[in-house]
């Protein structure tokens, strides 16, 4: 997980970062007189050892580790769901062609807490939009987990379009779950809010205004719904045209304008984590492996990377893998004899032992063996 922050997401480069300096510290070793780590060949046989009832242990373990963020069961929290590309290098199992992407690639599906900018789970699927049944699937199993630690907390879902789908609500709807998800617009659900577009448009006209924004919400009933939904609109008249946006939710309370603005369009900042999280060298996925499992685990070592160190501040967790890396690598290259005061030592020393992954002696700790 060390490698993966510092952006090594591939086993390949363990071959040559096995005797850094600064990993052996992090590690809980010595860096010049200790063991190396771990080895390319050692680290692929780890990754193709968990079957799938392991692969899903490790999926739950990533959501108990985003509730155990929380002091106490939160009265409500809002979760972010969002797929993105992951192209592929090759015909491997569960890859297919996007045409949207124009590549070869998987979707995995990435459900973030924005609030905390925590990852609370990802899966990994093939490279297609998902089906109202597989939505519905996830969502049963993500929720069906949190319940087992909260009983009372409020779960809202935020999504784009493709997650708008029948099954999906209906089961949020009949399971206390609330929704905003993003809606196409069709033509029967424009004429509904032909009246407010029609006025904004033209008083945008008459101002002569580079923009004009307003928001409106009607019921509507699509073909595939059970029933009828709240819909927000948001409208948009420019000197190029109108631009109309629509949004599905299951909430009752708030005006159009905050449903849009404040609620749906914070789901950008899931958008960000996905990003942040692929620019600092933690891919989605090792793609050279060839088994679907094989896969599986990467990507949880990817987003449990997210969480290191989990005792301490934010700020020190995200940052301490790369100072560690970059400040200390050349300093024990250039400096072999240096010899480090008791503050500068102990500091270091904090920083390797606060993953609580190793004891002094650099041996694995045991589940069941008291934190150092």
């Amino acid at each position: 997980m060390f490698a993966i922050c510092c952006g090594y997401e591939d086993a390949d480069d363990l071959d040559h970062l096995r005797s850094d300096p600064a990993f052996k510290l992090a590690c809980g070793r010595l860096p010049d007189t200790g063991r190396d780590l771990c080895s390319q060949p050692t680290l692929s046989r780890l990754e193709n050892a968990p079957r799938l009832r392991d692969v899903i242990r490790l999926t739950y373990t990533l959501v108990d580790a985003w509730m155990d963020s929380y002091p106490r069961e939160p009265a409500s929290v809002t979760l972010d769901i969002d797929d993105t590309c992951d192209v592929v290098h090759g015909h491997q199992q569960l890859s297919l062609f996007n045409a949207h992407y124009d590549e070869r690639c998987f979707l995995p599906i990435h459900v973030y807490d924005t609030e905390k900018s925590r990852p609370v789970a990802v899966v990994l699927r093939p490279g297609k939009t998902p089906s109202g049944v597989e939505v519905r699937a996830h969502l049963r199993r993500l929720v069906r987990h949190i319940r087992t630690r909260w009983h009372k907390t409020r779960i809202t879902f935020r999504g784009d379009g493709h997650y708008a789908r029948p099954e999906a609500m209906t089961w949020c709807e009949n399971n206390g779950i609330d929704y905003i998800f993003g809606l196409s617009g069709t033509k029967p659900l424009a004429r509904k809010v032909d009246e407010v577009a029609d006025d904004i448009r033209t008083r945008r006209a008459i101002e002569n205004l580079p923009v004009l924004r307003g928001y409106a919400e009607t019921r509507h009933k699509a073909k595939s719904w059970e029933r009828e939904r709240r819909v927000v609109a948001r409208i948009e008249a420019t000197m190029l045209g109108l631009d109309i946006r629509f949004v599905v939710t299951s909430l009752d309370v708030g005006s159009a304008e905050w449903i849009y603005d404040s609620l749906y369009c914070a789901r950008g900042q899931a958008e960000n984590l996905i990003k942040l999280h692929s620019r600092c060298g933690r891919a989605t996925a090792s793609n050279s492996s060839s088994p679907t499992l094989a896969k599986c685990k990467p990507i949880s070592a990817s987003d449990a990377s997210s969480n290191i160190p989990p005792c301490v501040s934010e700020s020190f967790k995200s940052n301490m893998p790369f100072l560690m890396h970059y400040a200390f690598r050349d300093m024990f290259g250039k400096v072999k004899s240096y010899r480090w005061t008791d503050e500068e030592f102990e500091a270091m020393v904090v920083g390797a032992r606060a993953t609580f992954l190793f004891d002094d002696h650099g041996a694995f700790i045991k589940d069941d063996a008291p934190l150092p």
